[in-house]
């Protein structure tokens, strides 16, 4: 599974990517306002950090607008992709971009049946939200496993199902057991990902056990 981590703080992604985990960055409108920052500026930093797919997002809703938007930020680098809405605007907005060249991340997917319609699109990524359908009672696992089915059903169909909205180290959990190709997932939730109780406890036993010595390594 690829790691995509969900911030437009250039810090956060720059301290995780020191790690060799990311694979890339997901941003959206909200992400920007809370950096403060410009969104051309912003996205041009981060692409310069991460060799992976920087996903930056129109914020038009109309056709026209919404290709012209997708085309300037795809000029900003090549791993720019382009992140529109699952409209109908937004469909023919990827269409068109995927023709051209370039990577598109179709975001704020919440049924098997707009997924389709993406892939057909010609979408790089789909992004279906699982913590949003869990917060009005449903089952947002169930359509990580719903797409990544049809899908498999489809081998011609080259979209990569981008598990969004995570909320916890369980969704990423569960995402990877569906099959998700890649987890876009807030920096907090990385860090909780390799941190456990035993682990600490058996580190600082090591610790004391080797302080007893008197060696160095070094």
């Amino acid at each position: 599974m690829k790691f995509f981590v969900d911030t437009a703080d250039v810090d956060d992604i720059r301290d995780l990517a020191a790690t060799g985990l990311l694979d890339g960055v997901t941003t959206n409108p909200s992400l920007i306002a809370k950096s403060g920052r410009n969104i051309l500026e912003v996205i041009e930093e981060i692409c310069g950090l991460v060799d992976g797919p920087v996903s930056a997002e129109v914020a038009a809703t109309d056709f026209d607008t919404m290709l012209k938007e997708g085309r300037k930020l795809a000029k900003i680098a090549d791993n720019v992709t382009v992140k529109v809405p699952l409209t109908m605007d937004g469909l023919k907005t990827c269409h068109a971009l995927s023709s051209e060249g370039t990577m598109v991340n179709v975001t704020l997917c919440f049924s098997a049946n707009q997924a389709l319609l993406a892939a057909k699109a010609g979408a790089s990524f789909v992004s279906p939200f699982i913590g949003r359908l869990d917060d009005i009672g449903e089952d947002g696992m169930m359509l990580i496993e719903d797409i990544v089915m049809i899908y498999e059903n489809y081998p011609h169909l080259e979209t990569e199902v981008l598990a969004a909205s995570i909320r916890h180290p369980q969704h990423l959990l569960a995402a990877a057991k569906a099959g998700s190709h890649v987890a876009t997932i807030p920096p907090n939730v990385i860090r909780q990902l390799y941190s456990h109780p035993l682990t600490d406890k058996g580190l600082a036993a090591f610790l004391s056990d080797w302080e007893k010595t008197g060696q160095s390594i070094l």
